[in-house]
């Protein structure tokens, strides 16, 4: 099991014990609500009761932990009913209006929500009988859409589904050792590309936390294990250092701040990772791995407290952040400087209120941990919450492409910000990267949509340009009427927001400009990939394809590829297969004289002269399908296949010490296996390069049969990778694909 801390205690080793815990954290619910608990509980544990997890436990021990993880969220009676049966519509015969029946109205409509997460239904179903056509990669890409877009309307909807989903998937990854590999890497990457950046938009910190550190140890073990050794190497001096800190910190400040609690906190390993791949810094680089965390009544009391650390220790420029003032858009405020206590190790101090302080470890949960209610407290802050969820949704309701929600998710949620400042001083939080034309359509639409310059900090800059914390942008705008954006700032902008709004506009006030851009980029794209039809062929086809994507007329497909709503390049594969099945359609029969009975193939491979042997893919040269291959007639082994080029081959076969077993041998046109291929690359030693191998082999869909690495004597490292491919084409691209990987410095295809 790895080494990763629980923000949540889960450990039971029995449903009972699993219950009674559970029952131990509801200490605030009333008699009634109690008994509803357990009353989900005995009939989950009927509707589960002859289900067991991979792991080979009861099913119900994973509802009940879920239920934990809520309860120990301080969420309502409601979320904790809705864990404990979230599994049950889906997979046991029990239906929504059973547990409606049971549990009432709300409990109903969360598990309603939840299932609906997972049964996601996808465009493709609409051409299921043509599913041949069909990639692998982008149908799975187009079902992560749908599902992230049921979230967001769930979220939308009763927060508590998404916060129970979370809790779920936590529990999932604390048990993720029981699935195959590549599924694991598949399931960790998942949900540190969404589901943490979704616990940390809505503020809860521990969950996010947890799923960050349980990912990357599945994505990066080497590099995971490399931190959790280098902090537990340092244990003993690390607490010793913070204890005396804290003492020290605790007892100046109690002189000014009464009330004032100092704790001390470590850095999660997930952070440490980011800083060390994200800023190429070795673990001594990283200032932040130790911290101490200040909790005060009042926010004067916070900047008191910033005061008296600055007077008792070398502050490190540019380390200072003011979060109280600027909050991020999660809605976490604190105090944060980075200072140098008299060791010379640098230390980072939090400064907060309790107020601040629940915010940031609860988030949106706070309101049922604390009793406020979701309109509770302030109801402004809970609509800067979750205004994010309606944007996205916003955002995404004009496009025809569902993988845009993915990407929206992967930037528009992401942790890095920055803090721009208009010159009237309103500030805007931005993903880092952002141009200053994402700034003018964060501003208005209308600001974007007029926008012709813009100047920082007094000073004209191209339209390209990315914002920078503390930057004065002001935005220049025309009043020339239908001016509006161009179509190359739909390339430059980015974030989600500026990108529909582009998106819109053109959609509104160039719908014959869009179908002229469309009609062009169709014809270019037909002659690109060698689609030739006669005028009468034409529309027909093209009215086919539209009325797939839901455009009632070819021109309403042409002014969709034209404002950007439809992306031609994602659909030429189902176009070309619609083609060729047309040209077929229409071709003359063919009448083919009789053909010589040819040898059958066995696993992919022709033997000459022989059928149904025994054939053998010799492991010093690995073939793959497009090699020019040979056999050598084994003496009771069948036949074993080399390359040509294989050095255990003869160059000359009439000149070999037994030149009659070497027997021609050639692929089938029809080959569909996958063979093993074994790489050796050649890599500079860094951290996060095992990462960044294995996860774009993971979205090439490739399974890694081996892997293994070697330092070299000029500290490099060599890394040696088997892997499953059908083809030497298929070997190219994934050779171009390893070389692009920063740090990978040569490939070499091996035998082993």
């Amino acid at each position: 099991m790895r080494n990763v801390p629980k923000a949540f205690d889960d450990k039971f080793k029995s449903p009972q014990e699993g219950f009674d815990l559970l029952i131990s954290q509801l200490g605030e619910f009333s008699e009634d609500e109690l008994n509803a608990v357990k009353k989900a509980y005995e009939f989950a544990s009927e509707a589960h009761k002859n289900q067991t997890r991979l792991s080979g436990e009861p099913y119900i021990m994973h509802p009940l932990a879920v239920s934990v993880i809520i309860a120990s969220l301080g969420m309502d009676c409601a979320s904790v009913i809705a864990a404990m049966l979230h599994d049950t519509v889906e997979d046991t015969g029990v239906t929504v209006e059973d547990i409606r029946t049971e549990f009432g109205e709300t409990a109903a409509e969360l598990v309603d929500g939840l299932t609906k997460i997972k049964n996601v239904p996808t465009k493709t179903e609409d051409a299921a009988e043509d599913a041949v056509w069909l990639d692998p990669t982008r149908v799975k890409q187009q079902q992560q859409a749908e599902n992230i877009r049921k979230m967001l309307l769930a979220m939308n909807k009763d927060i508590r589904v998404i916060i129970v989903k979370l809790a779920d998937r936590l529990h999932n990854m604390r048990t993720l050792m029981f699935k195959p590999e590549q599924r694991r890497r598949e399931i960790a990457l998942e949900t540190i590309e969404i589901y943490a950046p979704i616990a940390h938009r809505l503020g809860i910190r521990p969950i996010k936390d947890e799923l960050e550190d349980l990912s990357i140890s599945y994505l990066d073990p080497v590099a995971y294990k490399e931190i959790c050794d280098s902090l537990e190497k340092q244990s003993r001096s690390r607490r010793e250092f913070l204890d005396d800190i804290q003492e020290r910190i605790a007892v100046r400040a109690r002189e000014i701040v009464p009330n004032a609690q100092v704790s001390g906190r470590i850095k999660s390993a997930h952070g440490i990772y980011r800083k060390m791949y994200m800023q190429n810094k070795n673990f001594d680089q990283i200032y932040d791995i130790y911290a101490v965390r200040i909790i005060v009544d009042t926010v004067i009391d916070c900047y008191n407290c910033l005061g008296i650390i600055h007077d008792m220790f070398t502050p490190i420029p540019g380390r200072f952040k003011d979060y109280i003032s600027n909050p991020k858009a999660n809605m976490y405020q604190s105090l944060h400087t980075t200072v140098l206590g008299r060791e010379g190790i640098p230390f980072e101090v939090q400064i907060r209120t309790w107020e601040m302080h629940r915010t940031a470890e609860y988030g949106i949960a706070a309101h049922w941990k604390y009793k406020l209610g979701i309109n509770g407290g302030n109801s402004d802050l809970d609509e800067r919450r979750l205004s994010w969820v309606r944007q996205l949704l916003e955002n995404q309701k004009d496009s025809e492409d569902v993988e845009d929600i993915v990407n929206t998710i992967k930037t528009d949620l992401v942790t890095e910000e920055v803090y721009v400042f208009t010159p009237k001083g309103e500030v805007f939080s931005m993903p880092m990267g952002s141009t200053v034309i994402d700034f003018a359509y964060a501003i208005h639409s209308e600001v974007g949509n007029k926008m012709v310059g813009a100047k920082v900090d007094g000073k004209i800059v191209p339209i390209d340009y990315k914002v920078n914390t503390g930057e004065i942008v002001e935005i220049i705008t025309s009043s020339q009427q239908g001016k509006g954006p161009s179509r190359d700032w739909l390339n430059i902008v980015k974030t989600s927001q500026a990108r529909s709004k582009i998106k819109q506009w053109y959609k509104r006030e160039k719908r014959e400009e869009n179908i002229e851009t469309g009609k062009a980029e169709t014809e270019r794209e037909f002659r690109r990939n060698f689609i030739r039809l006669t005028d009468e062929e034409f529309t027909p086809f093209l009215e086919k394809i539209a009325v797939r994507q839901h455009c009632k007329t070819v021109d309403d497909f042409y002014a969709a590829i034209g404002y950007g709503g439809i992306s031609l390049t994602k659909l030429m594969p189902r176009i070309k297969e619609d083609y060729l099945k047309l040209t077929k359609l229409n071709e003359p029969p063919v009448i083919k004289p009789p053909v010589k009975k040819k040898t059958k193939s066995k696993e992919g491979v022709i033997v000459e002269g022989i059928d149904n042997c025994l054939i053998k893919f010799s492991r010093c040269c690995n073939p793959l399908p497009g090699d020019e291959i040979i056999g050598f007639i084994t003496r009771g082994h069948g036949v074993s296949i080399h390359t040509r080029k294989c050095t255990n081959v003869p160059e000359d076969i009439s000149e070999a010490a037994e030149p009659e077993r070497w027997i021609k041998a050639y692929w089938d046109k029809n080959v569909k296996e996958e063979f093993k291929c074994t790489l050796q690359l050649t890599c500079l030693n860094r951290i996060g390069l095992l990462a960044d191998i294995s996860g774009m082999l993971a979205n090439m869909h490739l399974n890694i049969n081996e892997i293994s690495t070697r330092p070299t004597k000029d500290g490099r490292v060599s890394i040696f990778l088997t892997v499953s491919l059908n083809g030497i084409e298929h070997l190219n691209t994934t050779v171009k694909k390893l070389e692009a990987i920063q740090g990978v410095l040569a490939i070499e295809r091996t035998g082993i």
